[in-house]
């Protein structure tokens, strides 16, 4: 796996139809953009933050916009030549599920756009083009955060695999904690060795559990869906926990104190804006300056309305809305940590 892996967490109903919506021009060959996901929407807010950007994407552009739902390979690699069929000229993808498909679609229609977000292939031909996230630089601030609040002077990760991708979660969050105190004691757990540890949460809720009776207060899910299995023993040790993509918030509230947001529909908009302008880019990465990840209570339109704990402490906002600056002015500077293992 060429990783870039995807950590979108939330329940998956079953795939409705594909959904289509006209905002095109008048013309004999209207533009289309089509998503394809790599599993059904359902309520998976990750997934569906891919729709959003599609849509915002489509009424800039004045594009026919196209939802293809995907339920295993077979139809993720269906719904991608479908969507080249009926004459895309944007494929959009999201997730790493895509990385055997797009390389070999994507030389067999050069004239076809695609757009992987999240995730990027080895040697990207001139028509495909990956949208990224600099996960490090928020998940600085969580580590801050944490540093700030912890009682016992223990903070932990816990992701799903030991691999560089990974590093920029937990290596950036263990960073991030000893800016605020260095001689803060930080540790990191691996759920497991195979892509099963994204989707393990009995085995990251024994880890959690073996955290928290270490005396860790504050713990860092990074694990996908294994993140449920984490914010289960917060609830039942009352240690605090952080999650990623979304608001996971509402999972554990009074336990989650606050998530490393993915804007995937900004990633997707500004990836197309560029895309249309005939940018040759093969690789667009967004943080904290482009707007493309941040902090609930920094990035929503009502973050009061998160169930966050960290709204409980408006002082320690402020605080990282300045470390927050540091990052971007580049006072402070992020090494990204999947290129220094």
């Amino acid at each position: 796996m060429v990783i870039v892996a995807t950590l979108g967490c939330g329940q998956q109903a079953a795939a409705p139809a594909a959904t289509e919506e006209a905002a095109a021009p008048e013309s004999d060959k209207p533009l289309k953009f089509v998503y394809v996901s790599p599993t059904p929407l359902g309520v998976n807010d990750f997934l569906i933050m891919g729709q959003t950007g599609l849509e915002l994407a489509g009424d800039k552009h004045g594009a026919q916009t196209k939802v293809l739902e995907s339920e295993d390979p077979t139809t993720r690699e269906e719904n991608v030549r479908a969507a080249i069929n009926d004459g895309a000229n944007i494929v959009i993808v999201l997730g790493f599920e895509f990385n055997d498909i797009i390389p070999k679609v994507a030389a067999e229609a050069p004239d076809t756009q695609f757009l992987i977000v999240d995730q990027c292939i080895e040697n990207p031909p001139a028509n495909v083009h990956c949208a990224v996230f600099k996960e490090y630089e928020a998940a600085f601030l969580i580590g801050a955060i944490a540093a700030s609040l912890t009682e016992t002077g223990k903070v932990g990760a816990i992701s799903a695999l030991d691999i560089p991708f990974l590093h920029r979660y937990t290596d950036g969050f263990a960073e991030g904690a000893k800016y605020v105190k260095p001689d803060i004691e930080t540790s990191t757990l691996w759920v497991g060795s195979d892509v099963s540890a994204f989707s393990d949460p009995a085995r990251a809720k024994e880890q959690a559990l073996a955290m928290a009776a270490d005396g860790v207060d504050h713990i860092f899910a990074a694990g996908a869906a294994s993140n449920f299995g984490i914010f289960e023993a917060a609830k039942e040790k009352g240690f605090f926990t952080y999650g990623v993509d979304v608001n996971q918030c509402p999972s554990a509230p009074g336990q989650v104190v606050e998530n490393l947001i993915k804007r995937v529909d900004t990633a997707i908009v500004e990836s197309v804006d560029k895309i249309m302008a005939g940018s040759k880019e093969n690789f667009l990465a967004y943080g904290l300056a482009e707007k493309g990840i941040g902090l609930v209570a920094l990035t929503t339109d009502k973050p009061e309305d998160s169930q966050c704990e960290i709204m409980k402490h408006k002082e320690l906002i402020e605080t990282i809305k300045g470390i927050q600056d540091k990052i971007i002015s580049g006072e402070i500077k992020i090494e990204d940590p999947m290129f220094k293992q």
